[in-house]
């Protein structure tokens, strides 16, 4: 079996590029976000017409400049790793390549280059580079929550599309198509749009009995808006508290190491 020796400039570039504990690192990652940020407003101005057609030419080659220096760090983040597929598989490493990958895709497809602002994405990295790591411990407790709260939620989700179908069902006889509710599927929008309190205004019940229906579900939108959030509260709280028995407590003031790679995003074992 052939070990195949890390080369000098892979180190170097790996320092530059993941790292934060040098200043080449953090210069690099400051200008790096600042260049994502720059994209970002090219792509907002991109998308406003009047802006677009005065200045096509800069604002694409703007973003066609952008979508090279991406393409590049991306390659250089490649070459310097030691585990590739861990990177292009990590929650940044698809984030890197979904990027790029639309401004090369708008050659073939018109349009395409809009899906670039997934690329806004990578300003998380602000995290790692102004050094808190204690919000990456909030957003690890907060997934934590919600994979906790995936079987609840999943019972509540099923119980709501349950009522929507059934309230569909019902405005569908009662109001008819007089009234708008011209079939089962369009009467079930009404139903999604009202339990949720959105109210559009697009459809409206007629009749005495409908009035009174929608009046129950409006009522019952807030109630059902307030089950999830306290599903995952209560989740939140309950992964403090087994944090604070297994000692994983901080003082205030005081950061909490990174539990996560730097290089591919994956929980470092303590």
């Amino acid at each position: 079996m052939t070990i195949h020796k890390r080369k000098p400039w892979q180190d170097r570039i790996q320092r530059i590029i993941f790292e934060t504990d040098t200043v080449a690192g953090k210069n690099f990652d400051i200008a790096l976000l600042i260049a994502i940020a720059c994209s970002f407003v090219v792509i907002l101005l991109s998308s406003v017409e009047p802006i677009f057609k005065q200045y096509r030419y800069l604002l694409v080659g703007l973003e066609w400049f952008f979508t090279i220096l991406f393409t590049l760090e991306y390659l250089a983040r490649l070459a310097s790793v030691e585990k590739k597929l861990r990177y292009i598989t990590s929650f940044f490493g698809v984030i890197d390549l979904l990027s790029i990958i639309p401004t090369y895709l708008s050659l073939f497809i018109v349009g395409s280059e809009s899906l670039a602002i997934l690329r806004t994405f990578r300003l998380l990295r602000v995290f790692r580079v102004l050094e808190l790591p204690q919000y990456t411990s909030g957003a690890r407790k907060i997934l934590l929550a919600l994979q906790a709260s995936r079987p609840k939620i999943t019972v509540f989700l099923t119980f709501v599309m349950t009522v929507v179908v059934a309230v569909g069902a019902v405005m569908y006889n009662v109001e008819g198509k007089g009234s708008g509710f011209t079939s089962i599927p369009r009467s079930i929008y009404w139903a999604i749009v009202t339990i949720t309190t959105v109210g559009y205004g697009d459809i409206a019940p007629q009749t005495v009995l409908g009035q009174s229906i929608a009046s129950v579900i409006m009522i019952l939108g807030y109630a059902i808006i307030a089950v999830p959030t306290g599903i995952v509260t209560s989740e939140i709280q309950t992964q403090s508290r087994i944090d604070e028995e297994a000692g994983d407590s901080e003082e205030v003031g005081t950061p909490e190491p990174f539990k996560y790679c730097p290089h591919c995003g994956k929980p470092l074992e303590r």
